[in-house]
């Protein structure tokens, strides 16, 4: 079978495994499409098929489970026509293929000790793609090392179905799920602190005994459950809200351990809801060091695991001490001696008993950073590797000689920064190196990262050949294109017509003939939103993609519209500055270019953070700035009001401020709800001037470039990231006025107040984004569809100084190992591989 087909069966066998879960690839099943079209083509595959496979797995993200496995049926028996292979050299089963895999017998548990469990195989496993397999096995990238930790949780005593089901739940279907199900806290029953040193605010751990324990009716239809808890030094009321249960669970006389937050109510200190567990014996006296036991209450520091509905606390802990005191021992440590004692690292055995059971404060954090260094590490091969790979890429060089640079840059309405030529020349360096550009470039609202894209596009259509610029919303794409007009048509680069715009609102008859433009080369440049990706379009000669605010499209997307092309040159753009933790990681196989000056004239907005009381304040410099010919933005974190959230809604507010506040001024509404039409309307409006304010949710964060309007007015700020208001900021003060952005949060909270004073103390957008990842984490900073490959166990990609530690090991190592062949990086090489084709990265 030739290499790209064979490819391409393992993926599609791998996502059958895993029910069409599209995780089977890293980043997507899409993700598959990137260099392989390449390959396949290489491989004599003909161009239809090759089309044809690439555009049926365009939109495998967006499918059904069932839709997912007809697709990738499909596709096979397409190639099996027009190649004459079969899968495994024998005729499909593809009823067999269509159902979910079924689940294995339980086997025979025989002893306490999981000394010598075989991992279950299941017959009925078969099918086009799928093989006999513990389907368990395919759910983490792993290294090679005892086979039997790959046994199912039922060769447990105590694990049959149903427990083994409640484990599922949490992740858990191997010994091996077991040893990496790290505790979520400690309790530290040393150090406990006693009721009556209790303070409003503590987040404590407090034990003590029920003294009484009593039911009452609460608000409406719920139950509050209220108890008594007391140790030697006092008592505490403690209350749960609507789990009448507790009435079974709890009696007078237990010892009990509350974990939660100390309330206070009419003077009276109070724990609303916390966490509980029955107080064991154990958990008071640490087990006898000559014993060599790992007991659940080691040096009085006990394990809290995370949990799902029907099983115990204790019971789990109880489960963990039998698995990780017997297999942490015996799993072998898979990084190279090399790399442990640079990086000063303790080993995995020790790390992994530690981690679950520990002897002290800091062995838990050297077990843990040793953990979270293998996650970094193994991700640092990966993206290393994959760099490496693309690098070994060719790709059309385009030139651009210093007469013609000179004569472009010379014809631009303003002077280029330092910082835009550095990074031209970098963009450039790339587009005429023959390999491929891979290249991430930053830069700050308003710092001119279009004119550099401009003049890179310039160059590859001065040579004949197309360029793709995707942006995520219509009115950016609409700007870029209206941005690029002025730039390239009639300016020696572009004739009329060979710069276009499609996006979903364009009229069918108008998209024919984008297609054929493009599909022709008579169209050089197509500017658009994600419709690029999901329309049936062909380029003649696609050479160039540049992809504006990439952090809002996935992998997959990224990959679908390089597929377009044959390696084809890539310029990410975006305006959210990434953390250097972010850069060496979700973008680690990607160079990085940074504008990191602003041009001439560009004013330094005010940033004022005020009290709900004091809005009057920010609709008078409203009404002052409208008098004075300028606008307004009003931003509300809600389309509309709901009745599980206390913030202001856009669509209500919009009502209210037009008949109420601003009776006066045409105020207009922009949302994402809105139709395209209904948006262009309404920014139309605003653009022109017709419109006074605009009231909007962060569907303007991206791309809207408003000279006129100097204020921006955000309710709710406590609600978004540092990173989004420094983008909504950055929408004013884009003229020559002396503009404001005015920040309300929904309440007076302190804290909360504090962590927007941030905002107030500088504009740079880095130290911003920093703040924004270590307190929001990279799901709210970059958005589920690109950090979901990055849910580590324990890293963390707030912690630079250990990516910094990763990514200088891996480095060292490729260095004198460059492919991992080595016998002993035999384990990593099929760690990384395993990561790349599952998204999955566990060193174990």
């Amino acid at each position: 079978m030739k290499p790209s087909l064979a490819k391409l069966q393992k993926f599609f066998r791998l996502e059958a495994e895993r029910n069409y879960d599209n995780r089977a690839v890293f980043g997507g099943l899409q993700r598959s499409l990137q260099g392989w079209d390449a390959e396949a083509r290489a491989d004599g595959l003909g161009e239809d098929l090759v089309n044809g496979v690439t555009a049926k797995l365009r939109d495998y993200e967006k499918l059904t489970p069932k839709e997912r496995g007809r697709a990738l049926i499909e596709i096979w028996l397409r190639i099996e026509r027009e190649t004459g292979i079969r899968a495994n050299g024998a005729k499909p089963k593809w009823k067999t293929m269509m159902k979910k895999p079924a689940k294995a017998s339980s086997p025979k548990r025989t002893a306490k000790t999981p000394s010598s469990p075989s991992p279950r195989t299941n017959k009925n496993e078969r099918g086009l793609f799928l093989r006999p397999s513990a389907s368990s096995q395919l759910r983490k990238a792993s290294f090679p090392g005892p086979a039997a930790l790959d046994a199912p949780t039922t060769v447990l005593n105590g694990v049959g179905p149903v427990n083994a089901e409640r484990l599922e739940k949490l992740g858990i279907f191997t010994l091996r799920d077991m040893l990496y199900h790290f505790p979520r806290r400690y309790d530290d029953y040393s150090k406990q602190v006693r009721i009556r040193d209790l303070r409003y605010g503590m987040d404590v751990t407090v034990i003590g005994e029920i003294k009484r324990i009593s039911k009452r009716p609460g608000k409406g239809r719920r139950v509050m459950t209220e108890a008594i808890v007391q140790d030697e030094t006092g008592g505490l009321r403690v209350n749960w809200f609507n789990q009448p249960w507790m009435m079974r669970n709890l009696k007078t006389g237990d010892s009990i351990v509350l974990s939660g937050k100390v309330d206070q109510y009419l003077g009276r200190l109070t724990m609303n809801n916390p966490e509980w567990e029955l107080l064991e014996e154990e958990q008071l006296h640490p087990s006898s060091p000559q014993s060599g036991s790992l007991g659940t209450g080691t040096n009085r520091i006990v394990p809290v695991y995370p949990l799902t509905a029907d099983l115990g606390q204790r019971w789990l802990r109880g489960l963990m001490k039998r698995v990780v005191s017997y297999w942490a021992l015996r799993i072998p440590d898979p990084l190279p001696h090399s790399v442990i004692e640079s990086a000063n690292l303790e080993s995995l055995s020790d790390a992994l008993l530690q981690a679950h059971f520990p002897d002290s404060q800091e062995q838990i954090d050297s077990a843990r950073q040793r953990l979270a260094f293998d996650e970094l590490f193994l991700l640092q091969l990966a993206v290393l590797l994959q760099k490496r790979a693309w690098q070994g890429q060719t790709a059309q060089r385009f030139d651009a000689p210093q007469d013609w640079l000179h004569a472009q840059i010379t014809r631009l309405p303003y002077q280029l920064t330092n910082a835009q030529h550095r990074v031209l020349a970098d963009l450039l360096k790339d587009l005429n190196s023959g390999r491929p550009m891979n290249r991430l470039l930053q830069g700050d609202v308003g710092s001119g990262k279009t004119v550099v894209a401009a003049l890179c596009i310039a160059a590859v259509t001065r040579a004949g050949a197309q360029a793709a610029l995707m942006a995520p919303t219509s009115i950016l794409a609409e700007q870029h294109y209206t941005s690029l007009q002025g730039l390239m048509v009639g300016q020696g680069n572009l004739r009329p017509g060979e710069l276009r715009l499609i996006l979903g609102s364009t009229p069918e008859s108008e998209k024919q003939e984008i297609r054929a433009g493009l599909r022709d080369g008579r169209i050089k440049v197509v500017v658009g939103t994600h419709t690029l990706i999901e329309d049936p379009i062909l380029f003649s000669q696609l050479e160039l993609v540049a992809i504006d605010e990439q952090h809002r499209f996935g992998v997959g997307q990224r990959a679908a519209l390089r597929a377009k092309g044959t390696n084809p040159h890539l310029l990410v753009m975006t305006a959210t500055p990434i953390p250097r933790s972010l850069s060496l990681t979700v973008y680690g196989d990607l160079d990085l270019s940074i504008i990191d000056e602003m041009p001439p004239g560009r004013q330094k907005v005010a940033t004022h953070l005020l009290l709900p009381r004091e809005r009057e304040r920010a609709y008078k410099l409203i009404r002052r700035e409208v008098e004075a010919g300028r606008q307004a933005f009003i931003i509300y974190p809600l389309i509309e009001e709901n009745e599980t959230s206390e913030a202001k809604a856009a669509v209500d507010e919009q009502k209210r401020l037009k008949k109420e506040v601003f009776p006066e001024l045409k105020v207009v509404l922009l949302h994402g709800r809105l139709s395209a039409e209904e948006k262009d309307k309404a920014m139309e409006s605003f653009r022109d001037g017709k419109s006074q304010v605009m009231v909007s949710t962060t569907v303007i964060e991206v791309g809207v470039d408003i000279p006129n309007a100097t204020v921006m007015l955000i309710e709710g700020a406590n609600r978004f990231g540092l990173a989004q208001l420094h983008q909504l900021r950055g929408r004013v003060g884009r003229g020559a006025e002396k503009s404001y952005c005015i920040l309300f949060p929904d309440h007076e909270d302190a804290a909360e107040n504090e962590r927007l004073q941030a905002l107030l103390e500088t504009n740079d957008g880095f130290i911003l984004a920093e703040k924004d990842l270590e307190q929001r984490g990279p799901g709210q900073f970059l958005g589920r569809q690109q950090s979901g490959f990055l849910d580590f166990r324990l890293a963390s990609l707030s912690d630079a100084r250990l990516i910094d530690k990763a990514r200088r090991q891996a480095e060292l190592l490729l260095a004198t190992d460059p492919a991992l062949s080595k016998p002993e990086h035999r384990a990593l090489s099929a760690a990384v591989e395993s990561y790349l084709t599952s998204g999955i990265g566990d060193l174990s």
